[in-house]
């Protein structure tokens, strides 16, 4: 008989670790050989690439630093017209004071908007001149040379267009939309439906129906009012000028086109040249102005212009000496006036053709001259080539008249108007009627008690006339008279 035990499983055997030689420990081990220096450095061992990141962040921040200066520079100007009137420089305070106001309408669904003027002169003279300045520029270019020319006992007016000058910049405009808008503009109609038939009408329709009866299908009408820069385009000017002529009685008129209103006139002046006798073309080219528009209408380089007084002087470099430069900052910044003007720019033909238009039938026949400044005399020799009938004359200084050369464009403007045959004015009588006359009589007779009892208050050669007691102006300065 067998017996069979059962033996314990063996445990397996550890795996030991190998001594390390004793020879190996005794002899120090050398560092493994350095290999060559290569010309190359290798992938491991090269500088590490620039980041990009630091460079757009500063130039982020120094970006948005300019534009928030700008704007803050921008917002730092009033916007109250009486304010920044009170704000002005006295030499461009007492250039409004020597002026009036006339009311004109730009367009025919338009209210009427005040353009500012300066006359000097007799008015019974024989030649009558009607200045009109170029784009950014004003009627305080021309003050001494309307000086200059009521020296020489001819009638002189200068004005502000529509948008320069003292002259109003803006204008309220009613714009209308039929309906649209989607959501927003559908519960926009429901409110207006509310409120123009009652809130107790809704509470009527929600608990009668359930619901607003709504006539979604109904067309509707919506006016806004806002406040537009005026843009004067020659449709515009047109208007202008033959209000102009008509309420200060000007024709014929002797006419001087300064800068780019050559090209804003043409078309009135073809239509309307029998109220004129003469043009003058002062520094006058379709090709473009001699303020850069353009910078204007950059946003930010708009306000560094603006905002800064070298800036601007060295921008109007060729148009005027630094010291006037800075009242046509002023009067071109105020009340945003910029805006106007860039609008102003954007309506100008730059294909206006001159010799095209010098062989119409209105304009062929009027005697025409050209004055230009002697530093662009190849620019003013063009103009004059285009106008068979132009008399060519030059004079010093930039494209805007300045101080200093008033007296110089005045006399070649008199020495040309002066050359002229006398022109036929038609005298209108107008038949008053009765009761008119009777409150005319009246008003006559309280006026001479008003001097008589008042004569130490009553002051002469003012220059200009006052308007009715209470009248107040665009800056509500109680100064100026509307037509």
């Amino acid at each position: 008989m067998a017996i069979i035990t059962e033996e314990p499983e063996s445990p397996r055997p550890r795996l030991r670790k190998s001594k390390p030689n004793s020879k190996s420990n005794s002899k120090p081990t050398s560092p493994p050989p350095q290999p060559p220096p290569s010309a190359t450095p290798t992938k491991s061992a090269a500088a590490p690439s620039a980041n990009p990141f630091p460079f757009w962040f500063y130039f982020t921040i120094v970006v948005s630093l300019i534009t928030l200066s700008c704007v803050l520079l921008s917002s730092l100007s009033p916007q109250d017209p009486r304010t920044w009137f009170l704000n002005l420089p006295p030499i461009l305070r007492n250039h409004y004071s020597n002026g009036r106001t006339i009311k004109v309408q730009t367009a025919p669904n338009h209210p009427q908007v005040e353009v500012f003027s300066i006359q000097q002169g007799p008015i019974n003279s024989d030649s009558r001149v009607l200045i009109v300045h170029g784009i950014g520029c004003s009627s305080f270019a021309f003050q001494d040379v309307v000086k200059f020319l009521a020296r020489r006992n001819v009638h002189t007016v200068a004005i502000d267009l529509p948008g320069s000058g003292f002259s109003d910049k803006s204008i309220a405009v009613v714009e209308e939309s039929e309906g649209g808008g989607g959501l927003f503009g559908g519960l926009w109609d429901v409110y207006e439906e509310i409120k123009e038939k009652g809130l107790f009408w809704g509470f009527d329709q929600l608990v009668e129906q359930g619901f607003v009866d709504f006539e979604e299908n109904k067309v509707r009408v919506s006016k806004k009012e806002r406040i537009k820069a005026i843009e004067l385009g020659s449709e515009e000017m047109g208007r202008v000028l033959s209000q102009v002529v008509d309420t200060m009685e000007l024709a014929p008129i002797d006419l001087v086109l300064h800068d780019s209103a050559l090209g804003l006139s043409a078309n009135w002046i073809s239509e309307n040249w029998k109220l004129i006798r003469s043009v003058v073309i002062l520094d006058g080219s379709p090709r473009g102005t001699a303020l850069p528009v353009w910078v204007l209408g950059v946003p930010v380089v708009r306000e560094v212009v603006l905002g800064f007084r070298f800036v601007f002087e060295r921008v109007l470099a060729s148009c005027c000496t630094a010291s006037e430069a800075e009242a046509h900052r002023i009067l071109l910044k105020g009340r945003d006036g910029v805006s106007a003007v860039v609008g102003m720019g954007k309506k100008l033909n730059y294909s206006f053709d001159l010799s095209e238009w010098s062989k119409l039938d209105g304009v062929k026949g009027l005697p025409i001259q050209v004055i230009w400044s002697d530093e662009w005399t190849s620019e003013g020799r063009e103009v004059a080539d285009a106008l068979p009938q132009a008399k060519f004359v030059t004079h010093s200084g930039g494209r805007w008249t300045q101080e200093h050369n008033a007296e110089e464009v005045g006399e070649s403007i008199y020495e040309f108007v002066a050359s002229l045959p006398k022109p036929i004015r038609k005298v209108v009588q107008e038949t008053i009627p009765n009761h008119s006359r009777e409150v005319l009589t009246g008003a006559t007779s309280s006026d001479q008690q008003h001097h008589h009892h008042g004569g130490d208050d009553h002051h002469h050669g003012h220059g200009h006339d006052h308007g009715p007691p209470g009248y107040m102006d665009a800056y509500g300065m109680g100064h100026g008279w509307a037509v």
